[in-house]
């Protein structure tokens, strides 16, 4: 089984990282400003409350009748009792409610900032280059959109009016200390200074545990999205066990850097609870010996307020500590999300001016090179001519390079050399939205979202009537599916429905038709059809492709032979050029592919 891995390193720049933050949440700085002023009031008005609790003791300290030392009666002053009473209830209330609207604020602040980095992320997922995705796995990128999107707004904004609270507290009960009695305020202080150091050491030995548990999780989740996706495979392989340890392996390193993340975290606030119950000590003590003392004012009512003060002050330490934590946390989540941000997007085309809205069809490949990364060429010196209105079959051995022109075709990815053309018109001089808008694609791999029936065919298109749809329906065999479904064209396409991959392949079939583009590609689109369906859909698919251009990348060499040019591709390169008749008169390569697929079927 392998072994879990320890991340030991430390965050890259958690500073930076929370300074970014900072940065984006800019536009909210007045209202958590107001917040953070909420807050100061509220600890303010609690910070005064222990003045007034010692002035309570007083006043019945006062009302004690003695005769010699000993106690008679008593005879409390009502009046300035309620007083207090009172003034007390105000600033408790007053208190509370100013605590109240600070969190309502921050809270909704939270979540504005949420919504916003999702929605960045959102947008920023359709302006990364599909590169992107072929060095990060899905399941990374989910998790920066969900856990740490989640972790900022748990632990940042809660985490700044924490610590702007405890702060203020612990300012305000320095001066209220120093200003009740100055030789029990240093002893307080001297009591719960070490926790500072304490906290000093926790926080420089945590960070690197939180920012490697978000990496930890997000690699958890990667794995998770792609062995629950790849069932089938996994269960017909038997690798349930492998699938398991690899499972094991990386939920043991999420777990090593989340108990030490934790572990770390939550000694703050225990060792802050001993800090303050140290101090109550020290206070007693330090208190009861200048009481008896007789020469620094000390008296009871002074020893029952720094009793309060010690709570107040010793409380603050394991907020900020606590704060602190969550701030890491913050950082190291929107370290990872900034870092997708930032990561590079395709090029602007908001100054191209050039676009391409009737089109007649003729394409013109011109030493075209490409390679997926600098090192590693897959299209070497792709040159050919395609007329308006004929069908393209591009075959050859897995790795020639098919999908990849198609790729470059669409402008998936930008070329490395050489120019494409479509009627005249470099596609390079044409935004990429203009260059999509020119095809209609159908894909080997089917897609489907959870929706109607009519929202996967239409995708977006409300000029479409029933039928229409129906029409193009029938043309691909998805007619009888249809009637069979319990609400026809509007049934909800999702766990409920069962529908079969061929099916599956019919719908984004019927998708392409139904956007009704000049020229088409089409990539193995009948790989996951049988062969009764799949004549079924040439027949469609030659009245589609009529008067279009139309490429179509095929393994199954029978579904081409009707193509007006065949180009077969190997190493990145075209090898033979012709129709289906005359690559068999030459007897070369497709000759020798296209016999083998019957040799091996015999």
């Amino acid at each position: 089984m392998p072994k879990p891995m320890h991340h030991t390193g430390k965050a890259k720049n958690a500073k930076k990282a929370l300074v970014d933050l900072a940065k984006y949440s800019k536009k909210y700085w007045a209202a958590m400003l107001v917040a953070l002023l909420f807050a100061v009031g509220s600890t303010v008005l609690a910070v005064l409350s222990p003045d007034k609790i010692a002035r309570l003791t007083e006043i019945i300290q006062e009302g004690v009748l003695f005769e010699g030392k000993t106690p008679v009666g008593i005879s409390i002053d009502m009046g300035a009792f309620m007083a207090v009473i009172y003034t007390l209830i105000g600033m408790y209330a007053g208190s509370m409610a100013l605590n109240y609207f600070q969190h309502f604020i921050l809270s909704s602040v939270s979540c504005e900032i949420t919504r916003n980095m999702r929605k960045d992320i959102s947008g920023k997922i359709n302006r990364v280059p599909l590169s992107y995705f072929d060095s990060h796995s899905f399941g990374d990128t989910l998790s920066r959109v969900t856990n740490d999107v989640d972790t900022v707004s748990q632990s940042f904004v809660n985490s700044v009016g924490t610590f702007v609270t405890a702060v203020s507290m612990l300012v305000g009960c320095l001066v209220m200390m120093f200003v009740t009695q100055w030789i029990l305020a240093f002893a307080t202080i001297a009591a719960t200074l070490f926790g500072f150091v304490i906290i000093s050491v926790i926080m420089a030995k945590s960070q690197k545990y939180f920012s490697a548990r978000q990496r930890s999780l997000a690699r958890v989740n990667g794995h998770v999205e792609e062995y629950f996706a790849g069932q089938n495979v996994v269960r017909a392989y038997n690798a349930e066990s492998r699938a398991r340890e690899e499972f094991s392996a990386r939920n043991a390193e999420l777990k090593h850097n989340t108990f030490k993340a934790e572990f770390l975290g939550g000694l703050m606030q225990p060792l802050m609870g001993f800090v303050g119950n140290f101090g109550y000590v020290v206070v007693v003590i330090v208190g009861a010996a200048l009481a008896f003392g007789e020469k620094f004012g000390v008296t009871f009512p002074i020893i029952v307020s720094f009793m309060i003060y010690v709570r107040q002050f010793s409380s603050p330490l394991g907020q900020i500590a606590q704060s602190m934590a969550n701030l890491q946390s913050a950082a190291a989540a929107s370290e990872r999300v900034f870092e997708f941000l930032g990561e590079e997007e395709l090029s602007d085309e908001s100054g191209k001016t050039a676009r391409l809205d009737s089109v007649k069809g003729d394409v013109e490949f011109s030493h075209v090179r490409f390679g997926y990364t600098e090192d590693k060429t897959i299209i070497h010196d792709f040159s050919t001519g395609v007329k308006a209105g004929q069908k393209v079959a591009i075959v050859g051995p897995t790795g020639a390079g098919k999908t990849t022109v198609v790729n470059l075709l669409m402008r998936f990815y930008e070329l490395g050399g050489g120019e494409i053309k479509v009627d005249g018109v470099p596609l390079s001089s044409l935004t990429r939205e203009n260059v999509h808008d020119l095809f209609g694609m159908v894909l080997q791999d089917t897609w489907l979202f959870e929706g109607t029936l009519r929202d996967n065919l239409t995708y977006g298109k409300t000029d479409i009537s029933d039928t229409d749809l129906m029409r193009v329906c029938e043309a691909t065999g998805l007619g009888h599916f249809v009637r069979t479904l319990p609400e026809g064209l509007d049934t909800m396409l999702n766990d409920s429905v069962t529908i079969s991959a061929g099916q599956k392949q019919l719908i984004t079939i019927a998708r392409a038709m139904v956007e009704n583009a000049p020229m088409l590609i089409l990539d193995e689109a009948t790989s996951s059809v049988d062969t009764r369906t799949e004549l079924q859909i040439q027949k469609a698919m030659n009245k589609l492709t009529e008067g279009r251009t139309s490429f179509v990348i095929a393994h199954r060499l029978s579904t081409i032979r009707d193509a007006d040019m065949i180009l077969y591709m190997q190493d990145g390169d075209i090898r033979e050029t012709g129709t289906h008749e005359e690559l068999l008169k030459k007897n070369g390569l497709y000759a020798k592919l296209y016999n083998s697929q019957f040799e091996k079927a015999s």
